[in-house]
């Protein structure tokens, strides 16, 4: 009985034979409808169902991914927005810049500043949904997401202006899948912490534009020269499309590529209501056009010498900075052209690829420098760190120092062939006059004169006045130094020169006045005062006297052509590796060097050629307008001073070229000197012994 209970429970529904045959096609037509309703409903719950466990699931592993990124990251609440890297402004004696070092950073905006098209152009082409979205754009991410796949490569990006933050502020610019999660991680937190307004301010002010220029105000000065706050919807435009590819769209290398884009950012602006079609077509017909930048060439030697010392001036710093100079523009635009105009008029013939040139006034101030050619070729720096042998030019020490020993300009020596040890120096014309005056030996530059006076007095004596006038360069105490056998810098020789041309007396060689922050804060500014005598009053017009005959009567005769008071002596090294003139006036101390790089011998280039040329070209133009004043010592005439004829006491002579007349020292004791960049500079650079 139980068994058959429950097998009448179990008893499944079947054909009931007692049915109209209608009522058993009815139920016939049902049941299979009825069953595939219920199947549908049942797949899509099922499909709703796993895809809500499938999206909770990928929901909780984006979450941990990110707060694995996030973790590897400083903690979020001890992040901050990095201040930006200094620049530094670099400006010539006009106070007008020469050259900027760092990255160039305008004055930041806010966005009340600026006209309402500028920010709108960066919506438009670079997140037109900035104002809805938290950070993240998924809209834009899937659209980028799916135009790669189809085009199978990365044709368009999915960044928020926010992420585009994130990474310029804290991420390299590597494309990775972790650095891309560690841009969302910090956009979700910039998002968090700073409005919307504050968010699209920084990217402005941040976001790179080329040339080397961050922010919109540098760039609109950089590429349009003119404020932010005034750029027309035309130049909004072409900044905005910078944005992508800053070098390969920037308006001064590629304007085509920069106006086509400008173009389609115009375009976007109208497709998102930013502006009519009307101002669009205005704004068209007015195309942006970026401004030709006045080519600063060789002034680049200078900022790059300057940023080498800077940091032993005034130690670390982390503000914008201006740093006065005492460059001449004009000056160095003179120097600059003549010698890579003469370089390339002549260099040629004399295989001869390179030169530099420096000028300083007799106090120290250079007021033009030339490192080299073509600073964009090469950005060696052959006025300050090149070391070549100066030939004759050399011989000035050991002159002076013969004349301190008691000789003077009217000693006889002779003049004809001399062994040492199996050297034999010779005159370069290898002709030999028997007796001849200093004065005479050392306007011919006759060889071995200087060599018996080098031998009389000694080779450490004569290493000894080098280094007081201002060789810094390690030289070789032997019978060869007479001949400038070893090597110096440009600079320091005009620095060694410049005591001739101030009347005896020490000099801080500098480039350096002040520096200051772009606040007005002062962090260095130049003492200038006495440094004490280092040649005697009556040795400084013999010297004067003696090198005035080099410019009359021997190899530097072609600088003769000038109408002014000058002096100088002419230096050709062994195998004709170098040449060099310098030559000094009342008003400026200039030297000249030509050689090649690798110091392969010219074509028979001599100190009394070339360099001379560029030195008589320069100066020319350095002294328009200048009044012709006498060197110290000498009555503006050619005569011979004598050595009791000077006077007991001779001032620095006006310098009127490019700054200020120069106080005469009234101490003959140096004071002790501060510490400062032109401290280090003679140290280090000019050798102050």
């Amino acid at each position: 009985m139980g068994r058959g209970r429950k097998g009448s429970e179990r008893r499944e529904p079947g054909f009931d034979a007692t049915a109209k045959p209608a009522d058993r096609a009815s139920a016939g037509s049902d049941g299979p409808r009825a069953k595939r309703r219920r199947g549908a409903a049942y797949a899509v719950r099922r499909l709703l169902y796993w895809g809500f466990v499938i999206g909770l699931w990928l929901m909780i592993a984006v979450g941990g991914v990110l707060a694995f990124v996030a973790a590897t990251l400083p903690p979020i609440q001890s992040l901050e927005i990095p201040r930006r890297p200094p620049s530094i402004e670099i400006v010539g004696l006009d106070g007008k810049t020469l050259a900027t070092r760092g990255e160039w950073h305008g004055a930041n905006v806010t966005l009340k500043d600026l006209p309402t098209h500028l920010p709108a152009a960066f919506l438009a082409i670079e997140d037109r949904r900035f104002y809805s979205h938290f950070g993240l754009d998924p809209v834009g991410l899937t659209r980028a997401v799916v135009s790669n796949v189809l085009r199978r490569s990365v044709a368009q990006g999915g960044s928020t202006l926010t992420q585009q933050l994130a990474k310029n502020l804290f991420l390299t610019q590597e494309r990775t899948l972790w650095r891309k999660l560690q841009e969302v991680v910090l956009a979700l937190w910039l998002e968090r912490k700073f409005s919307k307004t504050e968010i699209l301010e920084l990217y402005l002010n941040r976001v790179y534009f080329g040339a080397g220029a961050y922010g919109v105000e540098a760039a609109a000065q950089r590429y349009f020269g003119k404020s932010a706050r005034q750029v027309r919807i035309a130049e909004a435009a072409m900044l905005a499309g910078l944005v992508k590819s800053p070098s390969r769209l920037a308006p001064t290398r590629n304007p085509d590529a920069a106006e086509r884009r400008a173009r389609l950012v115009v375009a976007a602006m109208v497709s998102h209501g930013f502006i009519t079609e009307a101002v669009a077509k205005a704004a068209l017909a007015q195309p942006a056009h970026a401004v030709k930048v006045a080519s600063n060439g060789s002034v680049n030697y200078i900022a790059d010498w300057i940023m080498d010392v800077l940091d032993d001036l005034i130690g670390r710093f982390d503000a914008d900075l201006v740093v006065e100079t005492s460059i001449d523009p004009v000056l160095q635009a003179a120097a600059e052209k003549a010698l890579t105009e003469e370089l390339a008029q002549k260099g040629p013939k004399l295989d001869v690829a390179q030169g530099a040139l420096v000028a300083m006034t007799p106090d120290g101030a250079v007021r033009a420098l030339v490192g080299g050619r073509n600073y964009a070729e090469s950005q060696f720096n052959r006025a300050v760190a090149a070391k070549r042998q100066p030939g004759s030019a050399f011989k000035a020490f050991v002159y002076l120092t013969a004349l301190e020993r008691g000789l003077t300009p009217e000693t006889i020596r002779e003049d004809k062939l001399i062994a040492l040890k199996g050297w034999k120096p010779e005159n370069y014309t290898k002709e030999y006059f028997g007796p001849v005056t200093l004065t005479q030996a050392l306007a011919m530059s006759l060889n071995t004169v200087s060599v018996r006076l080098t031998l009389e007095a000694g080779p450490s004596a004569v290493a000894r006045t080098a280094y007081r006038l201002g060789i810094a360069s390690k030289l070789a105490p032997n019978p060869s130094l007479a001949l400038g056998t070893s090597e110096v810098s440009v600079i320091e020789l005009v620095s060694a020169y410049a005591p001739f041309a101030n009347g005896g007396f020490a000099l801080d060689s500098h480039v350096v006045e002040r520096v200051r922050t772009t606040a007005g804060k002062t962090l260095y500014l130049r003492r200038s005062g006495p440094l004490g005598r280092i040649i005697e009053a009556r040795h400084v017009a013999q010297m004067n006297a003696m090198m005035r005959e080099t410019l009359r009567i021997g190899t530097a005769k072609q600088a003769q052509r000038a109408p002014w008071v000058a002096a100088g002596k002419t230096g050709t090294s062994q195998d004709f590796r170098d040449a060099w003139f310098v030559g000094y006036t009342a008003h400026l101390v200039t030297g000249v060097w030509i050689g090649n790089d690798d110091s392969s011998p010219t074509r028979k280039a001599t100190g009394g050629g070339l360099p001379v040329d560029i030195w008589n070209r320069f100066m020319r133009s350095a002294h328009q307008g200048v009044a012709v004043a006498a060197l110290p010592g000498l009555s503006g005439g050619p005569a011979l001073a004598s050595a009791g004829s000077a006077p007991a006491n001779i001032p620095i002579p006006p310098a009127p070229i490019g700054g200020r007349p120069a106080t005469p020292p009234s101490a003959p004791a140096p004071p002790t000197p501060s510490p400062s960049l032109d401290n280090w500079l003679l140290d280090k650079l000019f050798g102050r012994r």
